[in-house]
């Protein structure tokens, strides 16, 4: 570059300078915008799961607008020291809008997530946008996104609430819709033994209720923004449990372990009974509970009966019992209330009440807890235990 042309680039941008700060100043020929103003005009997602370094709205490309309403956004090249940013935009007409000045926490000036850490969200905090940053905890609740409905001649199936298609009767065993827990043929043992006519089989599940105000999020979403393995703990539970999706800095405290023993009642079948007393173990062992919340045992948990003349229909699962009592002096030492499906009994399992999804518990922390269920040895001696484990914030 000659010196006449860098000193003639010195005073353009000494000139520049003055300028900007003087426009910035008056507020001379300068849009009247404000945080809704901008939400509306480029239909921001307010309540959007967001990351770090995502524009807000959703482009690469810096938001552009013209610079003879707008000069005074030229302070933002000015104040980065941007020589070329500045001689682009006199010479195109058009100017990066400058987000500073509607927006607050989280954003940057670009209109970019910064300095957030974890999946925050879009929303507005008094007259500006801001990106909040996840609580401790944040929890939602599972809810169907994608689901069968049996008809009388076969199944609808619906996504985020409209029918998409329909299939005849015939068809259902050819359905190609899994996952770890159903396929096919659970599909159509549910159509066939289990439905009425209206029943739904949930196949996907998004997330609704969020404990933070975020939006509802498709199933398609949750492993995006929370991971796969918030996908792979929901599909294990029923439909509208909570599911803890985040938790940071916390720690975990492990609470006081409850044991007791199967015994022996050969009477119901020792065998039995003992099937039973880990399928219970496998129902409650891993299940978190936000807080404040009620969360059940696992679904597709299944329990053998045992012929039984004093139980409803004559027969019942035996052999959940010292597993429930071993949970129930768990949840019960932790200050919760007796869990709903259990009595102060021997048989601490109530009639009718299925094991894993029919009980429920209540967390009455302001945080997450955790149930642990084992198993040591095995036989009528099998010892059976059960321990709350706390998620202690660290502020």
């Amino acid at each position: 570059m000659s010196s006449g042309w860098r000193k003639i680039s010195i005073v353009i941008f000494i000139a520049l300078i003055v300028l900007s700060i003087f426009l910035a100043v008056s507020g001379t020929a300068m849009n009247n915008y404000t945080a809704d103003s901008i939400a509306k005009e480029y239909n921001l997602p307010i309540g959007q799961s967001v990351f770090e370094n995502q524009s807000i709205v959703g482009t690469t490309d810096p938001v552009q607008v013209p610079l003879l309403s707008n000069f005074a956004f030229l302070t933002h090249q000015v104040q980065a020291f941007d020589l070329h940013g500045m001689l682009i935009a006199l010479s195109t007409g058009v100017v990066p809008f400058d987000f500073s000045t509607v927006a607050g926490e989280g954003i940057n000036s670009y209109g970019n997530v910064v300095n957030v850490d974890g999946p925050g969200f879009l929303t507005f905090s008094g007259d500006k946008l801001v990106v909040k940053e996840p609580d401790n905890y944040v929890w939602a609740y599972s809810a169907p996104y994608k689901w069968l409905e049996k008809t009388a001649s076969g199944v609808d199936v619906y996504e985020d609430g409209k029918k998409v298609k329909s299939v005849p009767v015939d068809q259902i065993k050819n359905l190609e819709y899994h996952n770890d827990y159903y396929n096919a043929s659970t599909i159509a043992s549910w159509y066939n033994y289990d439905a009425q006519v209206g029943s739904t089989f949930t196949l996907e599940k998004g997330m609704v209720g969020f404990s933070d105000g975020r939006n509802n999020i498709s199933s398609s979403d949750v492993p995006k923004i929370f991971g796969q393995d918030m996908v792979d703990y929901a599909s294990e539970y029923p439909t509208g449990s909570p599911i803890l999706l985040y938790a940071g800095n916390y720690t975990e405290q492990g609470g006081e372990a409850y044991g007791t023993s199967l015994g022996s009642h050969p009477e119901y079948g020792d065998a039995i009974r003992e099937v039973n007393a880990r399928q219970f173990v496998d129902a409650w062992n891993g299940t978190v509970i936000p807080p404040n919340s009620t969360a059940s045992g696992k679904d597709y948990v299944y329990f053998e009966s045992a012929s039984d003349a004093s139980a409803p229909g004559g027969s019942a699962a035996h052999g959940v019992c010292p597993s429930a009592r071993a949970l129930r002096a768990a949840v019960t030492s932790e200050g919760f209330d007796l869990p709903v499906g259990m009595c102060w009994d021997e048989d601490a399992v109530l009639f009718g009440y299925n094991p894993a999804q029919d009980i429920t518990v209540y967390n009455n922390h302001d945080y997450p807890v955790q149930i642990k269920m084992w198993t040591e040895g095995e036989g009528t001696g099998m010892g059976i235990y059960a321990q709350i484990v706390r998620y202690i914030p660290n502020d």
